[in-house]
């Protein structure tokens, strides 16, 4: 099953042309990477999958959603659909994990709290960290925020998961643990898009490499 799709798209990020001419699929149940060095329009590819960059022109659809002719109103209802995880975390400062999970459940129109908090210790014990929901941000380490952001991006069972330089922040083991999940995300029937610079995981973790580089998008495998 295709759940998105590029045709001849060209991607501007304050009116400089980013990437040009992207033919590209994201199908059911993939792994893929989008390689390149800084600044080569990584990011900027996957802002435009979730619609936080407008696509100039071309085709594009996003789980059945015409991303060239979206709504901003519509923007939400798309994002329920979609898991996204940032490097910096973005995590809410002042609540604790369970708070900053719960936020993203009530916003997504889970009604019985008894049905959010079942869905938080489910997804807190899928990451490893059954035992941090009163934990403050602050409390925990950099690995520990960014599988707590990876909780974050799986509570509504996403068809999709993007994550951008989610191994960026963090060191070897901590990178790898957290390699390790978005893999068995992906064993589960999930999609997942990994922006990384680092050249080692593809090779740690087989997917398909799409490599930013010129303004194009090369489709090295897959």
């Amino acid at each position: 099953m295709v759940l998105a799709k590029y045709e001849q798209v060209q991607l501007f990020q304050d009116d400089q042309l980013v990437l040009s001419d992207l033919n590209l699929e994201i199908e059911e149940g993939q792994f893929i990477y989008v390689l390149g060095e800084v600044g080569c329009g990584k990011t900027s590819l996957l802002k435009s999958i979730y619609g936080e960059l407008p696509i100039a022109s071309g085709e594009a659809t996003v789980l059945e959603t015409d991303m060239t002719r979206m709504k901003q109103r519509k923007l939400p209802k798309l994002r329920r659909q979609l898991g996204i995880v940032f490097q910096d975390f973005q995590l809410l400062r002042d609540r604790t994990v369970d708070e900053n999970l719960d936020f993203v459940l009530r916003a997504t129109g889970w009604k019985k709290k008894i049905d959010r908090e079942r869905r938080i210790i489910e997804v807190l014990e899928q990451v490893g960290l059954p035992d941090k929901t009163r934990h403050l941000p602050h409390e925990l380490s950099g690995g520990e925020q960014q599988r707590v952001c990876i909780a974050r991006a799986i509570l509504n069972n996403p068809k999709l998961l993007l994550a951008d330089e989610p191994t960026a922040n963090l060191d070897a083991e901590n990178g790898r643990k957290v390699m390790e999940l978005l893999n068995g995300i992906r064993l589960q029937g999930t999609t997942v898009v990994m922006t990384t610079h680092n050249e080692q995981w593809p090779k740690d973790f087989p997917g398909i490499i799409w490599r930013c580089k010129d303004g194009k998008v090369l489709i090295e495998n897959g």
